[in-house]
């Protein structure tokens, strides 16, 4: 089946596509929402034009939607219906066991005559991760609610551990953080991240904080 992937640049949705490339299905678009002035990806907090980066490392084509929380539902099945009109039939997601998420994604997948596939949806969460690991992924931890000394750090069972320790779920499922992959299988070129010279490397909002970053492709521009 030809899909588009619910893309948030983190490990989710990564893992799912993941998933569902490897059962023959066609990854034909990532689809990713960002702030309405295009500034940042909604949730994660990292530069929206990190995930242009991530598609051109992976050879998949972009479609990105810049959009406030209250147009949200409306402007992601206008992008759905542009999808379909190309061909795509329907679209993978990375959500695990929160119902109402599930529903959402159903519902609004059902009233433009899309297929939603959930790989992840039940699945033990330390297996979850194990996959991600053994298959080559790597990833990232660019926003928290755990505070700001888990920023920077790239995921490993270590520091799954400590926030789990702290009440957090093992992916991260309810919020309590977010990550960016920077290379996997799915990946021809991984990415490079730095925190950019003489500027605040943490900045919080709301009770979250989030990384400042810049991104590159690896032996490549960008």
């Amino acid at each position: 089946m030809k899909l588009f992937v619910s893309w948030s640049g983190g490990k989710d949705s990564a893992l799912a596509a993941y998933r569902a490339w490897q059962q023959g299905h066609h990854l034909a678009y990532l689809l990713n929402c960002a702030a309405e002035d295009g500034s940042r990806v909604r949730a994660h907090g990292f530069p929206a034009e990190v995930v242009a980066l991530q598609a051109r490392a992976m050879g998949i084509p972009l479609v990105q939607v810049y959009t406030s929380w209250e147009d949200y539902e409306a402007n992601f099945k206008d992008a759905l219906r542009t999808l379909k009109a190309s061909g795509v039939e329907g679209g993978v997601f990375g959500d695990m066991d929160i119902e109402e998420h599930r529903e959402w994604v159903e519902r609004v997948c059902a009233e433009v005559g899309m297929r939603p596939l959930l790989p992840l949806w039940k699945a033990e969460p330390w297996a979850l991760l194990e996959e991600f690991w053994k298959a080559g992924f790597r990833a990232l931890v660019v926003a928290t609610r755990l505070g700001p000394a888990f920023l920077g750090r790239f995921l490993d069972r270590e520091l799954v551990a400590e926030m789990e320790a702290l009440g957090a779920h093992p992916c991260g499922e309810r919020g309590e953080y977010h990550t960016l992959v920077t290379d996997g299988p799915l990946f021809r070129r991984p990415l490079q991240v730095k925190c950019p010279a003489g500027a605040p490397h943490i900045y919080e909002h709301e009770g979250h904080w989030f990384l400042n970053l810049t991104v590159r492709l690896e032996n490549g521009l960008g």
